[in-house]
């Protein structure tokens, strides 16, 4: 397997569809994929004690999380034959309704690439230094607690 180089997963503000679709369309000459899959993280507006979130403030360990992220990215291309792996998660203030995350996995076969996607996405939740504050109308603020 060759080593690849780190790459930076942070955006900051929210992941824009159009980034999305461009994405997605760079990938057609790629003859060899059989399927894609995709998963984009969008910010809820939950209600907790009766205020909903408005939005979420994003901050992260980034060298701690970058080099985490390699390591994942690594892992789960070779586990799963993937012919690539993209990676993008926000920073900053985020708005209900706006994505902050957008995994998107790549491979010969749909099995394996829904399966690299969704272990790539527990993976991010569990592993990664990365924080969100959720934002309440009145401007006040809580450590989300991820599900």
């Amino acid at each position: 397997m060759t080593e690849r180089k780190v790459k930076n997963i942070f955006i900051e503000g929210p992941i824009s569809p159009a980034f999305i679709a461009n994405s997605i369309q760079q990938h057609q000459s790629k003859t060899d994929i059989g399927a894609h899959a995709i998963f984009l993280g969008q910010v809820r507006a939950d209600k907790i004690d009766d205020k909903p979130v408005v939005a979420i403030e994003y901050t992260s360990y980034e060298e701690m999380a970058l080099d985490k992220m390699h390591q994942v990215r690594e892992e789960v291309i070779a586990k799963y034959s993937l012919t690539c792996m993209h990676v993008y998660h926000s920073l900053g203030t985020i708005a209900a309704g706006e994505v902050c995350l957008f995994v998107f996995t790549s491979s010969a076969h749909r099995q394996a690439a829904m399966e690299a996607c969704n272990e790539t996405v527990e993976r991010v939740k569990a592993e990664l230094p990365i924080w969100g504050r959720e934002i309440f109308p009145d401007q006040s603020t809580q450590w989300k607690v991820n599900k």
